[in-house]
């Protein structure tokens, strides 16, 4: 508990991973990579309870042998490429039919999210009385020098009016990084989304940032974690 709060942590695991196959059980650096994640919200001090939300019996064996609970198996409907966030969690906090007041998300695709990070994010979320935040990470591209193609030319995503800014003059850019979601359940359940005009941003910097998607990431990841000898 968090200021006399409950805290549900609920970690989203499917089966079918197309940019890298079996991608939450795959071993990262020795340990499947869903468990990178589990080992993290445990150790926490405000979570209260731990599900995995998954469709795949092997991740959810992999998940309950580390201390993770899987009280139920994700409907087919809701592990599809097109399935939302939004449904699996409307679907995850139905089904347990328990009060909790805050939900935090955690992907585990971001394994190099500590306890200490999920805490200090949980106490930002609380001082700054948010109904929801995430965190973000600062561009190192800023959006200002991206261009999408038509008619085989060059044309700025965003119109600066054909000034090209130094980069010291640009204004901070950033994107959701996939590590942490926070929401307040009530505005969550009514707003279905994270991202709301009161959403809080809570920036992070680090090996926190590294999000697999792709094979290349995947081996990035692989090279941080043995040559800083990390764990879960």
């Amino acid at each position: 508990m968090i200021n006399k709060k409950k805290v549900l942590a609920l970690i989203t695991a499917r089966a079918g991973s197309k940019g890298v196959p079996r991608k939450n059980i795959k071993p990262l650096a020795g340990h499947p990579l869903i468990t990178w994640t589990i080992a993290a919200a445990k150790e926490s001090r405000y979570v209260d309870r731990l599900i995995v939300s998954s469709d795949g019996p092997e991740i959810i064996r992999i998940a309950v042998e580390h201390g993770c609970e899987a009280p139920f198996v994700r409907p087919a409907a809701l592990a599809q490429d097109e399935s939302s966030s939004i449904e699996v969690i409307e679907h995850a906090i139905k089904f347990l039919n328990e009060n909790f007041d805050y939900l935090i998300l955690l992907q585990p695709t971001s394994p190099f999210r500590t306890a200490s990070d999920i805490d200090r994010f949980l106490e930002f979320c609380i001082k700054n009385n948010a109904n929801s935040a995430v965190s973000v990470s600062r561009l190192k591209k800023h959006p200002m020098y991206m261009y999408r193609i038509e008619n085989n030319r060059l044309v700025p995503f965003l119109d600066n009016g054909s000034i090209q800014l130094r980069r010291q003059d640009m204004p901070p850019a950033y994107e959701h990084n996939g590590a942490l979601y926070f929401a307040k359940i009530n505005h969550l359940m009514r707003e279905r989304s994270f991202n709301t005009p009161e959403t809080l941003p809570y920036i992070t910097e680090g090996i926190i940032n590294v999000d697999i998607d792709t094979p290349d990431d995947w081996d990035y990841a692989e090279s941080i974690a043995r040559k800083a000898s990390i764990h879960p």
